[in-house]
């Protein structure tokens, strides 16, 4: 598998040293530098830049038919038009706001806590989510995306969301259920960022060879080798 990585801040350069530790031929980088010059050839690419750049590096990825893995955050209002040009160019895109295997089957445990907390009316509930000081996106895409999925799993009452940024978490996501009688918390912290770096490698391994876009929990739901 021939792997090129867009965006060479620190997740850029994680993915790079954990793929070449793994053994995946690294095709090249693409930055602010070059972005406009000739992109390598690869198999697929995993894109770890900035929300602004994403409809760019899609276009120039579908015109090649290469797959890729968005890590990116802060784009969801392009998600529409960047479906569309994925499906009509027939590449494969798993795109998240956090590829943690540990934090998308937590997503799978808070979507089903609150599928059993919608019929609780006594309970309330909320959502707070901790980053480092530099993350721009507040709330963060992966807190938004466990809303979705409480929304999805039939809690339908208020959901109070907040936000912390604040040296160097890596990030911490608290989902809690509160009632005159107890509370439930479920918890995620991060100790560092190789979960998300090495979750991103087990879904480009993944995708290479197959149309549609995914989640990360599609990838995980499938299994190697097998459909969603």
């Amino acid at each position: 598998m021939k792997l090129l990585i867009v965006g060479y801040g620190r997740m850029g350069r994680l993915v790079e040293e954990l793929a070449r530790a793994d053994g995946i031929e690294v095709a090249g980088r693409v930055d602010v530098d070059n972005a406009d010059g000739d992109w390598p050839a690869a198999d697929v690419a995993v894109d770890f830049s900035i929300a602004s750049a994403v409809p760019h590096t899609l276009t120039r990825l579908a015109a090649t038919k290469t797959a890729v893995v968005i890590g990116t955050t802060g784009w969801r209002s392009e998600e529409a038009a960047m479906r569309r040009l994925a499906g009509e160019a027939g590449i494969g895109v798993v795109a998240a706001p956090n590829f943690s295997i540990g934090v998308n089957v937590f997503g799978l445990l808070v979507a089903e806590a609150a599928r059993l907390m919608a019929a609780q009316p006594g309970f309330g509930a909320w959502l707070h989510e901790a980053h480092h000081a530099a993350k721009v996106d507040a709330p963060s895409g992966t807190a938004l995306t466990l809303l979705d999925a409480m929304r999805a799993a039939g809690f339908d009452r208020s959901i109070d969301v907040s936000s912390t940024r604040a040296g160097m978490i890596p990030g911490t996501h608290t989902v809690g259920f509160d009632s005159s009688a107890d509370t439930i918390e479920l918890i995620h912290r991060a100790r560092d960022r190789s979960g998300f770096a090495r979750g991103a490698l087990v879904a480009a391994r993944w995708i290479v060879g197959r149309c549609g876009w995914y989640s990360m929990q599609d990838v995980l739901r499938a299994g190697p080798g097998r459909e969603p």
